[in-house]
Formats: C-alpha cells, structure tokens, sequence
C-alpha cells in the first residue's frame, strides 16, 4: 500500500485532495474526470481538460515514442 508524503504513516496528518483544475486553461473539476488527461512534465502531474487535451491531440502525441501509437 501506498500513500501520499505526509500521510498519517509518515507521522504527519492526511490531507485533503486538492481540487482538479486544467493546467492549460484553468478549468476547474466538476466531480469525476475520466475523460481528463495526465501528462508528468519535470516531476509534476499535470492535468488537462477534455477540450484542452482534443485542442492539443497532436503536440501531446507528438512528445511520445513512436512505440506508444
């Protein structure tokens, strides 16, 4: 099992999930996301909305190996 730093087993107190918000527009999480994109970028997740992530289909694949398409 695995937890977030600072979890209660690191001896610190859990914290509250912060709300998703769209890197690129700032559009903010209404519940549930499934169509919302992830992309690791320097260490740090970034997300992106539905239409953010269809705007920007082709610069996202473009960063990928040709082994992923």
């Amino acid at each position: 099992m695995t937890s977030l730093p600072g979890g209660s087993d690191n001896g610190g107190f859990a914290t509250e999930p912060r709300p998703l918000v769209c890197a690129r527009c700032g559009k903010p999480a209404e519940g549930p996301q499934p169509t919302w994109t992830c992309s690791v970028e320097n260490g740090t997740r970034n997300y992106f909305c539905d239409t953010c992530a269809r705007d920007n289909l082709r610069a996202i694949e473009g960063r990928l190996d040709s082994a992923w398409w």
